[in-house]
C-alpha cells in the first residue's frame, strides 16, 4: 500500500509539472506588445470671454503740490517785537489774521514828520489863495483909478479945446493916466505870481500827500497779515530777532487748493487726448498708502506741462483735487487716472497671453487651442484684449509649461465650480495675541516718519479687540517679517 501511494503522488506530481510546463511554454510562445498608453488629462480653470464696454484706466506716480502758496517776507528791516501764537510751523492762519510785527518806530517818526509837512502845505495853500483875493482887489481899485485918470485927461482935453485949459495940465493929466495903467498892469502880474503860488502850494500838498501815503504804508508794512487762509511752513523766525527786509520768514500754504502733478508716457499722454487732439478732463484718483489708513482724494485733469524738461520725457500732467482730506504738499501718491471706454472688449488675467500675443481656448473634443489676438491695455494683473473669434469661448487663466496646443483638459470655470479651487480670501479680521500686539505698537511707536495724527489713528486700531488684516500684513511688510 506505501509503495502504491508512493507511485501515486509522483505521478501526479509529473502531470503538474507537465501541465505547468505546457501553460508556461504556451505564454512565451504568445507575441510581446508594448502595453498601451493612457492619455493625462490636465485640469485647468476658465474664464468665459465675453466682450463689453471697459473704461481702463492708467497708473502713475505723482507729488501733491498746493496751486496757490506765498512767500511771507518781512518788507522792513528791524526787531520782531510780536508774532502771533499761530505763527509756528504746521500752523494755521485766518485770511487778514495778525502774524508778525516789526519795531515801528522809525515808520512812525516818519509818518509823524510827513504829518507835519502836510499841515504846512496845507497853510501855505491857504495863504496863497488869500494873496489871489488880495491881489484881485488891488487890480479892481488900480483899474479905477486909471477910469478917474481916464476921465480927468478928458476933462482937461475939453477945457484946452475951449481955450479954459493949459496944455500943462493936459500933460500932468496924460502922466497921471499913465501912471495909473502901470499900476493896473503891476497888479495884474500880482495876481499871476498869485496864482503860480497857488499851484505851488497845490503841487506841494500833493507832494506831501504822497508821502503821507508811503509813510502810512510804511508804516503798515510792519505788519505782516496772512493774505489767505491756510497753513505755515518752513518758520524761521522767533520774537526778539532781528530780519533784514526782503528776508523770507515762512510760507504761507493754501491746504485747500492742492494738485498733483505726475507724469505719464508718451503712448499713455497720446491715449489722455480727445478726437480735436486736446487733453481731456478725466476724472483721477489719488491714492496715499499709510499702512492700512490709506487717504483716497478724487480730482479732474486741470492742464499739462508746457514743455518738456532736459533730459526728460513723456508729459507732465496736472489735476486739481476736489475734497483734500488729510493730503499735504509733498506727498508722494499713487495716481489713476480714467482712460477713454473701450467698446467690444475683453477682460482677462495677464497670465493668459503668452509671449507671443495667443491665448489657449477649449475646443471640440475638450483640447485646447491657440487663438491670437491684440493686447489693448495691461491694467496691473488684468489685461484687456480683442480678437476674431473669441467672443463666448473658454480662455483658460494661466498658462503653464504642459499646456499647448492639442493637450486634452478639463475645464473649470473660475465664476462657477471652479471658485472652490481659488485660494481662501484673506479675512477682513483677525484676533491678535498679546505677544503680536506689542510687537507691531512698539514698531508703530518708533516710526519717527510717520506724521502723530496718523501714528495715534493706527495705535487706536491696534488696541482694537479685532485687527483688519490689511493693515497688520501692511506693518509686517515693512518690518521685514
Amino acid at each position: 500500500m506505501g509503495l502504491f501511494l508512493t507511485a501515486l503522488t509522483v505521478g501526479v506530481l509529473v502531470y503538474a509539472a507537465q501541465l505547468l510546463f505546457g501553460a508556461i511554454s504556451e505564454r512565451m510562445a504568445q507575441e510581446s506588445g508594448a502595453p498601451q498608453g493612457r492619455e493625462r488629462v490636465l485640469t485647468v480653470q476658465v474664464q468665459e470671454a465675453v466682450p463689453q464696454r471697459v473704461t481702463p484706466h492708467l497708473v502713475a506716480f505723482g507729488e501733491v503740490q498746493s496751486r496757490r502758496s506765498l512767500e511771507l517776507r518781512a518788507r522792513t528791516g528791524g526787531l520782531i517785537v510780536d508774532l502771533s501764537e499761530s505763527f509756528v510751523e504746521g500752523g494755521a492762519v485766518e485770511a487778514g489774521q495778525f502774524l508778525v510785527k516789526v519795531d515801528p518806530t522809525r515808520a512812525q517818526y516818519a509818518l509823524d514828520r510827513v504829518r507835519n509837512d502836510l499841515l504846512d502845505a496845507e497853510a501855505e495853500q491857504r495863504d496863497a489863495e488869500r494873496g489871489l483875493v488880495l491881489a484881485r482887489d488891488e487890480l479892481a481899485s488900480a483899474e479905477e483909478q486909471a477910469a478917474l485918470r481916464q476921465k480927468a485927461l478928458e476933462r482937461q482935453v475939453d477945457l484946452q479945446d475951449r481955450e479954459v485949459g493949459t496944455a500943462a495940465a493936459v500933460e500932468d493929466a496924460e502922466l497921471a493916466l499913465a501912471s495909473a495903467r502901470q499900476a493896473v498892469v503891476t497888479r495884474r502880474q500880482a495876481i499871476a505870481n498869485a496864482e503860480a503860488r497857488i499851484d505851488q502850494a497845490v503841487t506841494r500838498l500833493e507832494r506831501s500827500r504822497i508821502a503821507l501815503a508811503e509813510a502810512e504804508r510804511e508804516l503798515a508794512d510792519t505788519e505782516i497779515r496772512a493774505d489767505f487762509a491756510g497753513m505755515l511752513a518752513d518758520v524761521s523766525v522767533v520774537q526778539g530777532g532781528l530780519v533784514a527786509a526782503n528776508e523770507q520768514l515762512a510760507t504761507l500754504i493754501d491746504g485747500k487748493a492742492l494738485e498733483v502733478a505726475f507724469r505719464v508716457s508718451t503712448p499713455q499722454y497720446a491715449r489722455l487726448l480727445d478726437d480735436a487732439g486736446v487733453l481731456r478732463r478725466a476724472e483721477v484718483l489719488v491714492r496715499l498708502d499709510v499702512m492700512g489708513e490709506d487717504l483716497v482724494a478724487d480730482g479732474v485733469i486741470s492742464r499739462e506741462g508746457a514743455v518738456v524738461g532736459d533730459g526728460q520725457t513723456g508729459r507732465q500732467i496736472f489735476a486739481r483735487l476736489n475734497a483734500p482730506g488729510g493730503l499735504r504738499p509733498g506727498d508722494f501718491v499713487t495716481v489713476r487716472v480714467e482712460e477713454a471706454p473701450l467698446e467690444g472688449a475683453v477682460e482677462l488675467s495677464a497670465s493668459a497671453l503668452d509671449a507671443t500675443g495667443r491665448v489657449l481656448v477649449v475646443g471640440e473634443g475638450e483640447r485646447l487651442e491657440a487663438l491670437p489676438v491684440t493686447l489693448l491695455r495691461r491694467q496691473g494683473d488684468r489685461i484687456l484684449v480683442t480678437g476674431e473669434g473669441l467672443a463666448g469661448r473658454q480662455v483658460v487663466n494661466r498658462l503653464t509649461p504642459l499646456l499647448g496646443p492639442g493637450i486634452r483638459v478639463k475645464a473649470v470655470s473660475i465664476d462657477g465650480g471652479g471658485a472652490a479651487m481659488q485660494e481662501a480670501e484673506t479675512p477682513e479680521f483677525v484676533d491678535l495675541s498679546e505677544e503680536e500686539r506689542a510687537r507691531l505698537v512698539a514698531f508703530v511707536e518708533g516710526n519717527t516718519k510717520m506724521p502723530k495724527e496718523m501714528k495715534a489713528r493706527i495705535l487706536a486700531t491696534l488696541a482694537q479687540d479685532q485687527v483688519p488684516a490689511e493693515l497688520v500684513q501692511r506693518i509686517e511688510s515693512r518690518m521685514g517679517g
